[in-house]
């Protein structure tokens, strides 16, 4: 399996170079040069077994001679044996048509846990192979920087430094960062949003002499093993509510669009999803994009689901690389003038492309309270306000009353406790293994919106 890039120009890479890269080195995000296909009788064969062998068959073909089985199950059975919930990711029905997905069960509570504790068993090895060492550098909008720090804090051939907007992420979310004490582990508050974060590390990567000196690598989902592993859950559910006979409608709650992206290639693999619902905050950068044709950048809005305030979704370039008919030089054309401009007006037919499998969601910061008060109410469950976006829309949605829709369950509610409490009264609680995250030393950088100044600590402290 050879990854290329989605803007055309730079080298193929096999999947151990893809997964120490991160960005291609045209500014571009790797995709397969081809997406494995399953029939029938192959996803037919995957009804019974457990989440970790899904896992081995699902990624087999992406790893393409990387691992060999009886590496892969180490690696998988070692990363979810710490999940909180025997089946990895559980479905909940909600009623006749309704389900959730629960994605939260990992260390740090976030669906970022499934693919961040794989990448960096996965990085260990890679790197125990070669000796190198590597320097990771991260932009997080909450759940991502503590995923990814959890998986890499104390492994050797490693620093991780990860970016963070001041202010602008739950207080559980900075702590679960700013709390490990690991020497490898650095943490950076800058002023602005999540999409400055995105900006500068974009711009390290960029930087072809600072990348190539420090060996720069990625765990933002632009890092294309994250959505690999994302892509299992998609099947898992699917299997479970009757595919491949049965066709399968996801809800998921999107920021960065790696998520979806996911669902999009397990689809593209033969599995049986109808419909993939982009549900979005009032930053509706993506909704306006799938449904009006209007991908163009406004002002980053504060919301309950922090994760999701977002204005430039990096992952929505895979999914344009496919609907221009895999021309990587002509989208480097179009990302550049968007990049310049901050707009894109989508071509018709690339639109009309885009809604055949996607349609999308905005929910309004009243919409998702009453959502989080009508699951507690009329289901039992404490939702996280990611989650009660997705199931706003799922439940806006109109499909055949025979068709499950699934709702990814994103975060723990108690990652978000007092959104949850002022929509529903109930204060959710830490689980147990989360328990003195308040009573802990914080310890993270304060810097402004400037590339030369995070270059500059990030070579302070590498130097060392």
């Amino acid at each position: 399996m050879r990854y290329i890039s989605t803007r055309g120009s730079a080298s193929a890479l096999d999947f151990e170079q893809v997964t120490l890269a991160g960005l291609a080195r045209d500014g571009g995000l790797y995709v397969p040069e081809t997406i494995p296909n399953f029939s029938a009788a192959d996803i037919k064969a995957l009804a019974g077994l457990s989440y970790v062998e899904t896992a081995i068959k699902i990624t087999t073909p992406f790893v393409d001679g990387a691992f060999t089985e009886t590496e892969l199950r180490a690696i998988f059975t070692h990363a979810y044996a710490d999940f909180g919930h025997a089946a990895i990711a559980p479905l909940v029905q909600l009623d006749k048509q309704h389900w959730v997905l629960e994605l939260f069960h990992g260390p740090t509570l976030a669906f970022k846990d499934f693919a961040l504790q794989v990448l960096g068993l996965m990085f260990e090895r890679f790197l125990d192979r070669s000796k190198q060492h590597i320097t990771v550098i991260g932009a997080t909008s909450g759940d991502t920087g503590s995923a990814a720090i959890n998986a890499l804090a104390g492994r050797d051939y490693v620093d991780i430094f990860m970016l963070h907007p001041e202010g602008k992420v739950s207080d559980v979310q900075r702590r679960q960062m700013t709390t490990v004490m690991a020497p490898n582990v650095h943490n950076i508050a800058i002023s602005g949003t999540f999409d400055d974060a995105q900006a500068l590390v974009k711009a390290m990567f960029n930087d072809v002499d600072f990348r190539a000196r420090h060996t720069l690598s990625a765990v933002n989902s632009i890092n294309w093993t994250r959505l690999m592993v994302q892509v299992v859950y998609y099947f898992y559910a699917a299997v479970r509510l009757g595919a491949p006979e049965r066709e399968v409608i996801f809800s998921v709650p999107t920021g960065n669009f790696g998520d979806v992206f996911a669902g999009y290639i397990a689809r593209r693999m033969g599995l049986q999803i109808k419909t993939l619902i982009v549900a979005t905050n009032s930053n509706d950068i993506l909704h306006r994009g799938l449904t009006k044709g209007d991908y163009s950048v406004g002002t980053v809005q504060a919301t309950t689901s922090p994760s999701m305030d977002i204005q430039v979704s990096s992952n929505f370039e895979r999914l344009l690389f496919d609907l221009y008919k895999r021309d990587g030089l002509k989208l480097a054309d179009v990302m550049q003038v968007f990049e310049t401009t901050k707009a894109m007006q989508l071509p018709a037919d690339v639109l009309a492309e885009a809604q055949k499998l996607f349609t999308s969601f905005c929910a309004s910061e009243d919409e998702t309270a009453l959502t989080l008060r009508w699951a507690n109410q009329q289901t039992g469950m404490v939702l996280d306000p990611h989650t009660a976006i997705g199931l706003a829309a799922a439940r806006a949605h109109k499909a055949s009353a025979d068709v499950p829709i699934v709702t990814l369950a994103t975060a723990h509610p108690a990652k978000f406790r007092d959104a949850v409490e002022r929509a529903t009264g109930i204060r959710p609680t830490l689980p147990q293994k989360a328990q003195g995250l308040f009573n802990r030393e914080e310890r993270f950088v304060k810097l402004p919106n400037d590339v030369e100044a995070i270059k500059s600590h990030i070579e302070s402290v590498l130097v060392t």
